[in-house]
């Protein structure tokens, strides 16, 4: 899928700073949820070094209990310790894995880095089995470097 007609969007709504910036990463994550077929969730954690913590900030989708994870567990905790993209293809072949739903298939978490440092990330859950791509990984990393500019 051809991501280039939504970073123009992206762009709009992290640059209107007549809003806070936790309701500009909402907007994003509806536009990516409302505007990508396999998004069925999308959301955006940020660190709590001192806690060792992720703290869900903004989000589209199904409401989640997991509003706060452990570095370390589950793919966003992982993603959290390792700086590194995850990709999850199928949820199910995962043992370190935290099921926000039944419906949940796969999964891609993508590190945000601000100033070399991993502050957060952006999570996005999808009820198809393996739709992400390198694709999907080079726009979320975009959309990262993006929000990193208004953080």
């Amino acid at each position: 899928m051809p991501f280039s007609h939504l970073k123009p969007k992206v762009k709009t709504i992290l640059s209107n700073e007549n809003e806070p910036t936790a309701q500009r990463l909402k907007e994003v994550c509806e536009l990516l949820q409302s505007s990508v077929g396999y998004y069925d969730w999308v959301g955006f954690y940020f660190a709590n070094e001192a806690e060792k913590t992720l703290h869900l900030k903004a989000f589209a989708g199904e409401p989640t209990d997991h509003t706060v994870i452990p570095f370390g567990k589950g793919i966003c905790g992982q993603v959290a310790v390792s700086n590194q993209n995850f990709v999850v293809p199928d949820v199910k072949a995962q043992d370190n894995y935290i099921a926000c739903s039944i419906t949940v298939k796969s999964e891609i978490v993508i590190p945000l880095f601000k100033d070399g440092k991993n502050i957060g990330q952006i999570d996005i859950d999808s009820h198809v089995e393996d739709p992400f791509s390198a694709e999907d990984e080079l726009f979320l990393e975009w959309v990262n470097s993006e929000v990193a500019e208004i953080l």
